[in-house]
């Protein structure tokens, strides 16, 4: 039996699924394999059945990811069947598949404080620990405890915050592993002074983003000391188009799909405002956004 067959008793497994209907920029080619397990055992039994040389990529919303036209060679695992969340007192344990705004959610309900950021983040958990996520003044490493993380060979470890080297928008783990849970100590507080904090947070971000557009959230990470908006509107790049991507004419941090738009229209947006910083500031924007393969 092969491994496909193998692993194909875990979960829903596929073929040649289209990745552009599971990013949040909608572009993408097809994804060669693609696994949603059933639950954490059956992700630990399929990871141990995956060949070494098999690429692996982790995809929650796929809201901060730039995929090649020509798509993924590897197995895509979905992480959608690992959503679990609960608390007690003033600790909570969530899953990596567990919608961030989720996460804010449970916790305004709980009256635990310190994550209300996440109401405007799109992703999932196991990606904004990757990224160490953030915004408004919050991010994942202030509350973080500890990471559950599965490793290739099926094993699963915990590890400590102080361990993941977390600092602006990067997290550093094990090679090859994946985060499958965390837990986080927050702080009690009322329900509903959580809740406004969120309201104003959600309203803050949808009068300043262009939300109504596809998008993969912010494209360069902030230099210190300044805004990757600022440098890239005042180098004169904002609202500039190539086929079907356009930096924002909103927010020049974020580039929109305005129909069908190309992992190179989006990828020659970015070497665009790079080089125009750089020759104008002589700052050189970093991306967040992770860029996946096949791309020249």
């Amino acid at each position: 039996m092969s491994w496909q067959q193998s692993i194909s008793r875990l979960g829903r497994f596929d073929e040649k699924i289209s990745l552009a209907s599971h990013t949040t920029l909608a572009i993408g080619g097809p994804a060669r394999w693609y696994f949603r397990p059933g639950g954490e055992s059956e992700l630990s039994e399929a990871l141990s059945l995956i060949p070494d040389s098999t690429p692996i990529l982790p995809l929650g919303r796929g809201s901060n990811l730039l995929v090649s036209d020509q798509g993924f060679d590897g197995v895509v695992i979905d992480f959608g069947g690992l959503g679990g969340i609960s608390s007690d007192q003033s600790e909570l344990r969530a899953e990596a598949g567990a919608r961030m705004a989720k996460v804010a959610q449970y916790c305004a309900a709980q009256g635990l404080a310190g994550l209300e950021f996440m109401a405007t983040v799109p992703g999932d958990l196991g990606g904004g620990i990757a990224m160490n996520a953030g915004a408004f003044g919050q991010q994942i490493s202030d509350t973080l405890r500890s990471v559950r993380i599965l490793h290739r060979n099926g094993g699963i470890s915990e590890i400590n915050r102080d361990q993941l080297q977390m600092d602006y928008r990067h997290t550093v783990l094990p090679t090859g592993a994946l985060v499958i849970s965390a837990r986080f100590e927050l702080q009690n507080d009322n329900s509903e002074s959580i809740r406004d904090r969120m309201r104003e947070m959600r309203r803050q971000r949808s009068s300043t983003q262009p939300l109504s557009l596809p998008n993969c959230g912010s494209v360069f990470k902030n230099p210190p000391g300044d805004y990757a908006a600022r440098l890239i509107e005042a180098a004169g790049l904002k609202g500039i188009k190539i086929g079907n991507a356009r930096i924002s004419s909103t927010h020049a941090n974020f580039i929109v799909n305005e129909g069908k738009a190309s992992s190179e229209d989006v990828l020659t947006l970015i070497r665009m405002a790079q080089q125009a910083v750089e020759e104008k500031f002589g700052v050189h924007l970093e991306p967040e956004v992770r860029i996946l393969g096949g791309i020249s």
